[in-house]
């Protein structure tokens, strides 16, 4: 059975991360220009190290305790947001939704990441991954893993049953 969600995450449910603590479903950040960072935390996600198989939330406007910045998000962001899946440095492409919500505290922009089943993910050439609240680059283990899982995922014409 298939476990794929239609509609982005919920007002309620994004309260209820920004309450939790960051781990490798959830990164935070004020920061509104840091393409790279943007860049590395969709990797990781769409990599799903973990095997979660759920999606994966870029959070922008949150400090790291969760309360809100102020930010005002324009469409010129959630069109930069949006860019990363197109722009052609993050390959194979990631499937990803921005969507703009509005608190009374500030607005956030939530980059909602899915795992992706043809991994590894790289990003300019380079393999990230998720170890709880941390991105890093992935080592030759966690590229192995994300090889295998694309392998099991994706089987060959010759492998498929008839």
């Amino acid at each position: 059975m298939l476990n794929i969600r239609i509609e982005l995450i919920t007002k309620e449910e994004i309260q209820l991360l920004l309450k939790d603590i960051e781990n490798e479903r959830v990164e935070r950040t004020i920061s509104i220009t840091n393409t790279d960072k943007f860049a590395i935390a969709v990797c990781a996600f769409a990599n799903d190290l973990s095997n979660k198989r759920l999606p994966g939330y870029l959070i922008i406007g949150a400090h790291d305790d969760g309360t809100l910045n102020g930010l005002n998000v324009t469409d010129e962001l959630l069109r930069n947001l949006a860019g990363l899946r197109s722009d052609g440095n993050i390959q194979p492409t990631p499937a990803l939704m921005v969507e703009k919500m509005s608190f009374p505290d500030g607005d956030l922009a939530i980059v909602e990441v899915q795992p992706s089943k043809n991994t590894p993910v790289k990003y300019k050439g380079t393999i990230y991954v998720r170890i709880g609240a941390r991105k890093s680059v992935a080592n030759e283990e966690e590229e192995r893993i994300l090889r295998e899982k694309n392998e099991i995922k994706s089987p060959t014409y010759d492998t498929s049953p008839c």
